[in-house]
């Protein structure tokens, strides 16, 4: 209810002011053990039956912090505390940059909906690994999964991705639990470009060539854009078996307008309640397609218990979430949980 006195106010203000105001504070709880506890009992769902085990790893339920949130792993603890089951940090890319020009991200509260181009602006690979050793060695290690993905800096060459983003893998390996790849951001020249079967299988080769030598072993996945055909992912996912990668996060923001109530015309990836429906088929497509032979995460247009439980059913092991945490607000975690545990009664 607080929120959603707040929530006209909030929506009243620059959309990234408001992002950073909320990083603040959420950087700021981080570092509270009182504040920590205190958003835990009030947002944080406690029940033995929404855990999920993936990769030898034990997620508290099966809901994530979609990546592009907490950008360089600036509030961690906080995300266990609101009540995610686990969180990915990025896009990192390997060099700090500042993004796109401002402005860059859009409300469309009408549709549920956010256009953003921010352009992976991050610290840098190097700062983010040094942020995350020092936050181990202060506070230990944190209570849920945490995913960290990785994009190209935006001054790299096409052709020189590969080795960019094994810099980025690299500097962060000993510091996630998961990986991911992120090719298919609308926002970042010709990135989408790493899809095509050519480009992919060097990338995905380079990677992987570090990864399969590492003692410690961790998944790495491969991002996928919602505007792809069907006769794509199905090339893309013939070498995601190739080259033995984890799995799968289906999908990233979407290029297309269809259907939008808001009249905006602003370049950038949209996500939210209109992409719900086009990641729910790429979904069913690359269940039917994998069958049980790779884990998909599946996020777009997720914002109820119902929309979980609608997705797990249909093949995800995960869900992220981010689009509609900022409409719905900090007690959705709860929430969904409920409706998930009420469907399993």
């Amino acid at each position: 209810m607080m929120y959603e006195l707040l929530k006209p106010v909030l929506f009243q203000l620059d959309p990234e002011q408001v992002h950073e105001l909320v990083m603040k504070a959420l950087r700021a709880s981080s570092m509270s053990k009182t504040m920590l506890e205190l958003i835990g009992q009030i947002c944080k769902p406690k029940d033995e039956r929404l855990k999920v085990k993936l990769w030898n790893l034990e997620f508290p339920n099966a809901i994530g912090l979609a990546a592009g949130f907490d950008k360089n792993a600036l509030a961690l603890p906080v995300w266990e505390a609101l009540g995610f089951g686990f969180a990915e940090i990025g896009s990192v890319t390997a060099l700090g940059q500042s993004g796109n020009p401002k402005p860059r991200l859009f409300r469309l509260p009408e549709d549920k909906a956010i256009i953003n181009r921010m352009g992976f602006n991050n610290d840098g690979a190097s700062v983010v690994a040094a942020r995350l050793e020092l936050w181990r060695h202060s506070h230990g290690t944190l209570k849920i999964p945490l995913g960290i993905n990785l994009g190209k800096s935006k001054v790299t060459p096409l052709e020189d991705a590969p080795q960019d983003y094994l810099s980025s893998l690299n500097k962060l390996w000993e510091h996630g639990h998961y990986f991911v790849l992120n090719v298919s951001s609308p926002n970042t020249p010709n990135l989408r470009e790493l899809q095509d079967r050519e480009k992919l299988e060097v990338l995905l080769e380079t990677v992987m060539g570090f990864a399969n030598t590492q003692e410690n072993k961790k998944p790495v996945l491969l991002k996928v854009a919602p505007d792809l055909s069907f006769a794509q992912l199905d090339e893309i996912l013939l070498l995601l078996e190739k080259h033995k990668l984890s799995g799968i996060i289906a999908t990233n923001t979407t290029l297309a307008r269809e259907g939008l109530k808001t009249q905006i015309d602003e370049a950038g990836g949209l996500s939210g309640a209109p992409l719900k429906q086009k990641s729910f088929e790429v979904l069913k497509h690359l269940n039917t397609q994998l069958n049980g032979k790779l884990p998909i995460i599946s996020v777009g247009g997720i914002s109820s218990g119902d929309d979980v439980q609608q997705r797990l059913d249909a093949g995800a092991s995960l869900v992220q979430i981010y689009s509609g945490w900022i409409f719905e607000g900090p007690l959705m975690l709860k929430y969904m949980a409920r409706e998930l545990l009420k469907n399993r009664a």
